[in-house]
């Protein structure tokens, strides 16, 4: 083995021998039992992030650990087509190399210009997924614009269609005037703006004649005013309700006062202005009242058709223009105040969300979003953490039809056809498009969403049943963020129970089995596991504009993939955020460095992979090693099976650093004999005994720690167990998960052994305690006498002085210093001459310093704590924390003053 773990000139080589071993291609005619996952697709213009990097990690535990526990796996890999993200790089690149845009090409060829972007550049992401040590099945890899998938789509479309699910319709949306275009509410980023709050007077100037005043901070949007609406029982306007008022600059529009509910009349003026086309909560008050909608805004976000003086200006500037103007006529009112407000922005071009009338395709939820939410509710998908499904009803239960259509493209086209009669038809896969004078396909492209949302089934075939459909579908398990459990997680359950009506009706099975189970449609998946955003180390969120974001192939780089994995995989508990710092990251590089180490130091002692010696022959150190081995494997499945990742790799750190590394290991040195020719054939046997249950530990140890840090646990591995003839895999990857019979053979724990460990651990502890105290030096060897009879440590009398470093007494010991500890139920002393070991007036000096420090601390902790008034206004947490440093003081003051008076007078 090499002096030290390189992480860099391992990986890559062994991953790639994985894959060309084809340890992560799926069998579909193995006889395992399925385990199935769909990667979440990132985009194709993406790069891996924190965020990614947490949800493959997750999956690839959870791949990796199924393959092992005998699974057939399929973790099924793929990027999503992106249609804005996409298509606004393209058009960028365009524009930069050309000084064109998109129409000067024309369709055809702007598409075409895409799919050679994708093909140059679209595998950017993929490389990385392959950097951190994905173990994903790439002879399946697919695109959410490839055949298949393409397929899939229009069947899907078509179905809906024809059942009336879909729709087109003069709907308010998300409107984005850079891109000119429909944007999902996923793609809104809400921000806090500095705006001002315009107070304005409609009707009359005169007081003593019919008027009200309404408050807004979008001032540009009153030309796009029909309305005024009052609450039913306000008074104040009780004698307006119905009536009209002019509209300021218009001549030929009013505006009824109108009466409902929505309106607080507790909140300002008790009246809100009504403008249905370019506000959410005033379409629906619309539609309520049957009011009309004027859109006074093009796709540019220019104020357009309105007959006023402002058409053309930009709906920023007309904001100033109209406000002007407003004043001009004296129907401001107050003094126009700053006013911070929360504004949506488009996430891909940064600039504000305009609400807007436009003529879009939808589709009919109601039906699909009972499904989804039924399938909860049922049981029949289970959520993980539970605490996530109030969340998860709150969406599929009010949820909204959903805008499906994109003023793109690049994406799905639409597959409507219109005729020069007013004709709609909608083309299938297998259908042939009209053709003919005046027929025209629908320009618009459907919402990236669609596509997506057919992930679980349409990558393995549907909507023909394939092979990889019948082994495969529906899937085990999917995986992904807390932030994304409505945009994509609610469409693949819309969409996956809409398609398992289908084949019911038909008489059909879908996937691996029937497509109905008690009388409801089988779910795409049966658990979904939420995980929760990846922060920065103070808890913030990582963004650009902070500065704070981490990029996991720096960390790769510098700390090695297995680090950054095992420090995510540490941290992932169900549905809480991870904040995450550097110092998490090398710390699991050490822990890699130490498994690294502890594997050599075995090594180099002989240890290897062989059956282990009977049971009854072992020492107390091997039956509470391979015991506490099987308690923390149980643990750990247990853990997995949940979920509760963070809960496991805790588990196993602490194993391995604190119990592996720190004792047993340090235990197993005084079984070695330093001169194997003045050895005895008892301790012979002995240093034979302990290489097998050292070789055991790390072995198995390895195997569990190999979902989450595969490269040097896989190079630990092989070295370890070569040639032993107990070992049937060729790698780690399909090697057997452990079990009991590889820890301690399923037997009992051996309480007394675990007693006694206990003991000596405590003893030992103190002692070192002790040495440090006193300032002997680590490698000082001191005489002590100890009567390990009395808590039945005679065996282990050789480990506790070797890990103590405490020697035996000669005839004429006098001892200088004693310990008293508690070992069950008997006192134990430990007598020790520390004589010639101690600089007794350094010594002296050095606890004196430490004591007024204590001292410090406890006067400040009582002062506290003796404050009425800080308890109480304080917290309990913080109150409790006082109280804490106050006991940890007291302790402190009496040990020191305990160590003081037991040193040598002078």
């Amino acid at each position: 083995m090499p002096k030290s773990w390189e992480p860099s000139t391992v990986e890559q080589t062994l991953y790639e021998g994985w894959v060309k071993s084809g340890y992560f291609t799926a069998d579909v005619a193995s006889k395992k039992p399925p385990f199935s996952m769909v990667l979440p697709p990132p985009n194709v213009t993406g790069q891996l992030h924190m965020g990614h990097a947490l949800d493959h990690t997750i999956m690839d535990v959870m791949a990796r650990r199924k393959r092992m526990q005998g699974f057939e796996v399929l973790w099924l890999p793929g990027m999503d087509h992106a249609g804005i993200a996409t298509q606004t790089k393209v058009e960028k690149q365009l524009k930069d190399e050309t000084g064109q845009d998109r129409y000067d090409l024309g369709r055809e060829a702007f598409v075409n210009k895409v799919w050679d972007w994708k093909h140059e550049y679209g595998d950017k992401i993929t490389n990385q997924m392959r950097l951190i040590g994905d173990s994903l099945d790439w002879s399946r890899e697919r695109f959410t614009m490839d055949d298949g998938l393409s397929r899939a789509v229009q069947t899907i479309f078509k179905e809906l269609f024809d059942r009336g699910m879909i729709y087109r319709a003069n709907r308010l949306v998300n409107w984005s005037p850079v891109l000119q275009t429909a944007i999902s509410d996923i793609e809104v980023k809400y921000e806090d703006v500095d705006g001002e709050l315009v107070s304005i007077r409609y009707g009359s100037l005169n007081d003593d004649e019919p008027h009200v005043i309404v408050a807004t901070t979008r001032v540009e949007t009153m030309l796009g005013d029909v309305a005024v609406a009052v609450h039913p029982d306000d008074e104040r306007y009780t004698d307006l309700i119905g009536t009209e008022l002019p509209h300021p600059f218009l001549a030929d529009r009013t505006m009824v006062v109108v009466a409902d509910d929505y309106v607080d009349p507790e909140f300002g003026t008790g009246a809100v202005k009504i403008t249905p086309a370019h506000d959410p909560n005033d379409f629906e008050l619309g539609r309520r009242h049957d009011l009309p909608m004027p859109t006074i805004m093009d796709a540019t976000g220019k104020i357009a058709d309105t007959g006023t003086q402002f058409d053309g200006m930009d709906r920023f500037e007309a904001r100033v223009k109209v406000r002007e103007a407003l004043a001009e006529q004296g129907r401001i009112v107050k003094e126009v105040r700053p006013y911070v407000h929360s504004v949506g922005h488009s996430e891909r071009s940064g600039e504000p969300v305009e609400p807007r009338l436009s003529l879009q395709w939808f589709v009919k939820v109601e039906q699909l979003a009972k499904m989804a939410g039924d399938a909860v509710r049922e049981g029949d998908m289970v959520i993980h953490p539970q605490s996530q499904e109030p969340r998860w009803f709150d969406w599929v239960d009010d949820m909204h039809d959903w805008t499906i259509s994109r003023q793109l493209w690049w994406g799905h086209r639409i597959p409507i056809w219109y005729g020069p009669e007013g004709e709609i038809v909608c083309v299938g896969p297998d259908d042939e498009a009209p053709t003919g004078d005046g027929w025209t396909q629908d320009p618009d492209v459907l919402d990236t969403w669609f596509s997506s949302a057919l992930w679980p089934f349409s990558t393995m075939g549907w909507p023909a049943q394939t092979e990889d459909l019948k082994r495969f579908y529906p899937t085990s398990v999917l995986v992904t963020g807390y932030d994304i459990l409505f945009f994509w997680v609610a469409r693949m359950m819309m969409f996956g129970t809409f398609v398992a009506t289908i084949a019911a009706e038909k008489g059909e099975e879908l996937g691996s089995g029937p497509a109905m189970e008690n009388g409801r449609p089988v779910p795409p998946f049966k658990d979904v596991f939420l995980h929760g955003l990846v922060r920065d180390a103070q808890g913030r969120k990582m963004s650009k504009s902070l500065g704070n974001g981490i990029d996991p192939l720096d960390w790769v780089e510098r700390f090695g993939a297995d680090a950054l994995r095992f420090t995510l995989a540490r941290g992932a508990n169900p549905g809480s955020d991870l904040p995450l710092g550097e110092d998490a990251a090398q710390s699991s590089r050490n822990f890699a460095t130490k498994l690294y180490n502890a594997t050599k130091f075995a090594m180099m002692n002989g240890a290897y992979v062989g059956e282990l010696p009977a049971r009854d022959t072992l020492t107390d150190a091997d039956r509470w090693i391979l015991d506490r081995l099987e308690t923390v494997r149980a643990e750990v499945d247990s853990a997995m099976d949940r979920y509760e990742f963070a809960k496991a790799h805790e588990a196993l750190y602490h194993f391995a650093w604190d119990e592996v590394c720190d004792w047993y290991l340090e235990m197993t040195k005084s079984d070695f004999p330093f001169n194997l020719e003045e050895a005895t054939a008892a301790q012979l046997e002995r240093a034979a005994s302990t290489r097998l249950v050292l070789g055991r530990v790390l072995e198995t140890l390895l195997r569990m720690l190999h979902p989450s840090m595969p490269f040097v646990t896989e190079t630990l591995w092989k070295a370890l167990v070569n040639g032993s003839d107990v070992i049937d895999s060729e790698s780690l990857v399909v090697s057997q998960w452990p079990d009991a019979s590889m820890t301690n053979g399923g037997v009992p724990t051996d309480e007394d052994a675990a007693r006694r460990m206990a003991f000596v651990e405590k003893l030992v502890t103190e002692v070192r305690r002790f040495r440090n105290d006193q300032g002997v030096k680590p490698s000082q060897r001191v005489p002590a006498r100890i009567d390990f009879a009395a808590v039945d440590l005679v065996a282990q009398e050789d480990m506790v002085r070797s890990l103590a470093r405490l020697e035996q007494p000669a005839d004429d010991f006098v001892a200088t210093a004693s310990i008293e500890l508690r070992l069950g139920d008997t006192t134990l002393t430990v007598d020790l001459d520390t004589s010639g070991t101690v600089d007794i007036a350094a010594e002296r000096k050095r606890l004196e310093k430490d004591l007024a420090t204590q001292q410090k601390e406890l006067e400040t902790a009582q002062k506290k704590l003796a404050n009425e008034n800080f308890l109480a206004k304080a917290p309990e947490a913080v109150v409790q924390k006082i109280r804490t440093r106050q006991e940890v003081a007291e302790q402190e003051v009496a040990r020191i003053t305990a160590r003081l008076e037991g040193l040598p007078k002078q």
